[in-house]
Order: C-alpha cells, then sequence, then structure tokens
C-alpha cells in the first residue's frame, strides 16, 4: 500500500503530528472506502470478502497505530476507538477465516488421499480415501454451521448502534486527529521514531522466547499460543514502520508466513476437534488423524519461514 509519510520523513519535515495525523487520515479514508464497497457489494461474495478485508486492514492499521503513538493522541479516545475497532476487525474476520479453513482441510484431505507417501492403515487398502470423504463432509457440517454463525453475528454489528458510532468516529478521523498539543509538536526522531523503537523491541522479545526449532518438532500445540502473539507484536511493528514510510516488505513476508502459520494451526485444531466427535467410523478418524499431522507439518514449515526471514531483517537492524 501507498506510504503518505514518505516524503516527509525523508525530507526530515513536518511533526510528530503531522506524520502521524497524515497516515491515520489516510487508514480513515482507506477505512470508509471498504465500508462504502461493502455496503454495494450486496449478495456479491467476494465482493463482499474483499470490502471486509480492506475494512479490517484498515482497522487493524488505526488500531495499531493509536496503541503504538498513544501519547502523541487525546490518549482517552484513542483507547475507546481502538478498543472499538479491535471489536469491529475480529467480528468480520470470523465468517471469512472458517470459510478458508474449511477450503484448506479439503484441499489438503484431496491431496493426501491421492498421494502415494501417506500409507493406508495396516488390512485397509484404500481407507484414506474412503475416510477422506465421510472426514470431509463431517468438516464440512461443522465448519459451515460455525460459518453461518459468524455470518449471522457480522450482520448484527454491522447493523447495530455501536458499529455506527464506530463508523462516525473514523469519519471524523478522516478530517480530523484529535492530537496532544505538546507531543504532537515535537520532531518526528525524538517522539514517534522512539515509540516505534518500543514497538520492535517488543516484538524482538517475543520472538527470543518462542520455543527452539527441537522443542517445536514434537507438535506441542501449546506453543501456537507464543506464536500468535510475535503475529500480533510483528503487525503493530509493521504498522508503525508504515506511519514513518519506511519500506516494510520485508516485514510483510514475514507477516505473511505467520498467516500461514496460523491457518494452519487453527485448520490443525479442527480436525482434531473433528476427531472426537462421538461415534466416527476408524476410517474416518484416521484421515482426520493424517490430516492433522499435515496440518501440523505446515505449521513448522511455517515457523521455520518465519525464522528465516526475521534473521536477515535482525542482521539489517540499525
Amino acid at each position: 500500500m501507498a506510504l503518505p509519510n514518505h516524503d516527509l520523513t525523508a525530507r526530515g519535515e513536518g511533526s510528530a503530528g503531522d506524520v502521524l495525523g497524515t497516515y491515520l487520515r489516510a487508514q480513515a479514508t482507506a477505512f470508509l472506502r471498504g465500508l462504502r464497497l461493502h455496503a454495494e457489494s450486496g449478495a456479491d461474495a467476494a465482493e463482499g470478502g474483499d470490502a471486509a478485508r480492506s475494512l479490517r486492514g484498515a482497522a487493524r492499521r488505526i488500531s495499531g497505530s493509536l496503541s503504538t503513538f498513544r501519547v502523541v493522541t487525546e490518549s482517552s479516545w484513542a483507547d475507546g476507538l481502538r478498543t472499538e475497532l479491535v471489536w469491529l476487525s475480529s467480528t468480520l474476520a470470523d465468517e471469512h477465516a472458517y470459510a478458508a479453513r474449511l477450503t484448506r482441510l479439503l484441499d489438503a484431505l484431496h491431496r493426501l488421499s491421492g498421494s502415494p507417501e501417506v500409507p493406508a492403515p495396516r488390512g485397509a487398502a484404500g481407507a484414506l480415501t474412503v475416510g477422506s470423504a465421510r472426514a470431509g463432509a463431517l468438516l464440512e457440517r461443522q465448519l459451515t454451521l460455525a460459518r453461518t454463525r459468524a455470518h449471522s453475528a457480522t450482520l448484527q454489528a454491522l447493523g447495530s448502534s455501536r458499529f455506527h458510532a464506530v463508523a462516525d468516529a473514523v469519519a471524523v478521523l478522516a478530517s480530523e486527529v484529535p492530537l496532544d498539543p505538546v507531543a504532537a509538536r515535537g520532531r518526528v526522531d525524538e517522539v514517534l521514531v522512539p515509540l516505534a523503537e518500543v514497538a520492535r523491541t517488543r516484538l524482538a522479545a517475543a520472538v527470543s522466547a518462542l520455543p527452539h526449532t527441537a522443542e517445536s518438532q514434537t507438535y506441542n500445540a501449546d506453543h501456537d499460543g507464543s506464536w500468535h502473539e510475535v503475529r500480533r507484536l510483528l503487525r503493530v511493528h509493521r504498522y508503525a514502520r508504515e506511519t514513518l514510510g519506511e519500506d516494510v516488505a520485508r516485514l510483510a513476508a514475514a507477516g505473511e508466513a505467520l498467516d500461514r502459520h496460523r491457518d494452519a494451526a487453527e485448520a490443525a485444531a479442527a480436525s482434531a476437534t473433528a476427531a472426537r466427535t462421538p461415534r466416527i467410523a476408524p476410517a474416518t478418524a484416521y484421515a482426520l488423524g493424517v490430516l492433522h499431522a499435515d496440518q501440523r507439518h505446515e505449521v513448522e514449515a511455517a515457523r521455520s519461514t518465519f525464522q528465516g526471514l526475521w534473521q536477515p531483517a535482525t542482521a539489517a537492524a540499525p
């Protein structure tokens, strides 16, 4: 996406309030554009999904920037708007997440059932193919139900007074950013840069605290939470660097790796949940077990990709 503050920061022009205000107004405008597109999409699921992603992206950038640079804004206003944007982004994400998870799992089942590398259980030739069809039907029932509920929750949220209050607040933000009169007058390198460095330090500490690769090879799902927190902190760090007008391509690539990690971890959890369904056939349970292991391998691959991207990034950091 465009980095509206690049010219200001590159030339050393503008106060902290100027740079932060320009970024927040741009994101507020993107939010309102996504809202308009969502309203115009009607029954078009593809257009509605694209609009919802645009809304979520702008909401995350605004809330992340308000968190990192809170002291430059009117704090009580920033805290309230950030809370509401986190709620909205989470609500809008659920429906898409369930649909994407189902597609991911069904594609994996199709791939695994035709793979010569996956052996059938002893004495049950072809059981994986049979079990895959039943496992797919079970997953489709469970995740479609979850998606339907999430869709209802989204429609309810978008029609609520709470959402309209958020939209009104963002509309005001598009033209006027409530700033702290003292902090906003400071220089970018004296105000925004140190605050952005705090976000980077928190991320670096979280990455350092991750389990070692050898430990994570045990497929311990308890480790996933630590990785999800790194993903959240990386996003906050990337948005802070975007605000400063910096090139965030490598951070974006690392974030994509952690997105894949999150998707695979949640898909593995969904297959494990389905496998605990009472009275399912052994072939179905076996297929779900193979699917779970496959998704955990995807988790490990995403972790490895992230580590490979993170190390060069930290080596190049000032």
